[in-house]
């Protein structure tokens, strides 16, 4: 039935409704101004503001002192404006409230470092693997301190243990100058084979080709090239170049079997060849890193979508059931959430989401790990 006075009755509703919007964002959700103004913050450093970036995020801590979240960000900010002695100060606080945060102590071991005091960024890092075994860049940068140090085997260790949590940190590893005091060991020739093996592996058959995408200088990729020859983890062919020939390489038989091959299509792009445990366990750690990308930047709409990844049983969803069903049944709770609250809820909870993703990460790559050995 229609009302009388429509136009009235209609505006008295949209009255209503702002009070309600109102009554939502600054008594239900009590933090809601923090949130904006972190927010502000995490956008200004989007841009390269950083100054203002801190500010933000100052006026955020005035309402919750012991955001870590927020102090997170404004360490981060401090840091990279070269304001040290501030940063630390901040870091210390997040360390007061959480001692075993290993972001917090890799982040100070950092500001120790660009301090050239590599002894106490080593025993900030120490702190973070200890805290979290599984940081592969904690290790990494465990790696560099100690070479700093000139302490060769437990540089070389850490930098191996840092390549099998992700084995980018091989590649990494070959320009890096702070590894002057190891590049001589036969351990590191040995990550330079590690790094070798990889880009074959990703299809890249030439001697000039793997200099190139290694950073390797020809004479270490040669020598790299010829160890894994006789391990038999390569072969080695050839192909006609004009009236000349010039050896290709590729991964062994075997080899190509437990860690699958990367082939090389028109224009370049690359079809990958994987057995069907390992390729299951890739696509699902890719998505992994989509989403927290999407997490951090705090973006629900694109986050909502890539959740489809891990619940849609005709993509990663069954495997999710079967492997980890207390974690497909969060994400789809939080999906939910997502719809109603947007990119609030996401900021509120997203060191919860991301620590359930790092955490279902571990696991497939450990996984990964028994499944190629």
């Amino acid at each position: 039935m229609k009302k009388p006075f429509g136009k009235k009755a209609k505006e008295v509703e949209k009255v209503e409704s702002e009070k309600i919007v109102k009554k939502e964002t600054s008594l239900v959700d009590a933090d809601y101004n923090r949130k904006k103004l972190f927010k502000q913050g995490i956008n200004r450093m989007a841009d390269e503001k950083l100054e203002e970036a801190i500010v933000c995020f100052q006026q955020a801590l005035r309402i919750d002192p012991n955001s870590v979240e927020t102090l997170m960000k404004l360490g981060y900010a401090r840091f990279h404006v070269d304001e040290y002695s501030e940063a630390l100060k901040v870091y210390d606080k997040i360390l007061d409230i959480d001692v075993t945060n290993p972001e917090a102590w890799n982040l100070k071991a950092l500001v120790h470092y660009e301090q050239k005091k590599y002894a106490q960024a080593l025993d900030a890092v120490e702190k973070a693997v200890e805290s979290d075994p599984t940081y592969g860049m904690a290790w990494y940068n465990k790696a560099c301190f100690l070479s700093l140090l000139n302490q060769v085997p437990e540089s070389l260790e850490s930098l191996k243990r840092s390549i099998e949590i992700d084995v980018k940190n091989a590649r990494k590893s070959i320009r890096d100058k702070d590894f002057a005091n190891v590049r001589i060991e036969d351990a590191f020739k040995r990550i330079e084979e590690v790094v070798v093996l990889e880009s074959v592996r990703q299809g890249y058959h030439t001697l000039g080709a793997i200099v190139w995408t290694t950073f390797l200088d020809k004479v270490d990729a040669e020598t790299a090239l010829r160890k894994l020859l006789e391990k038999g983890l390569l072969v080695q062919n050839e192909k006609r170049d004009g009236l000349s020939k010039i050896p290709i390489y590729d991964l062994a038989p075997n080899v190509s079997e437990k860690m699958g091959k990367e082939k090389k299509g028109l224009f370049g792009i690359t079809r990958k060849t994987l057995p069907k445990p390992i390729k299951h366990l890739k696509e699902l750690s890719q998505s992994i890193q989509s989403v927290k990308e999407a997490i951090e930047e705090n973006d629900a709409e694109k986050t909502i979508g890539l959740f489809e990844e891990f619940i849609d049983p005709a993509k990663s969803g069954e495997q999710m059931i079967e492997n980890f069903f207390d974690e497909h049944r969060e994400i789809r709770l939080w999906k939910i959430r997502l719809k109603d609250r947007g990119d609030d809820y996401i900021i509120e909870n997203k060191e919860k989401m991301l620590l359930l993703f790092d955490n279902i990460e571990v696991t497939i790559t450990k996984k990964l790990r028994n499944e190629i050995s």
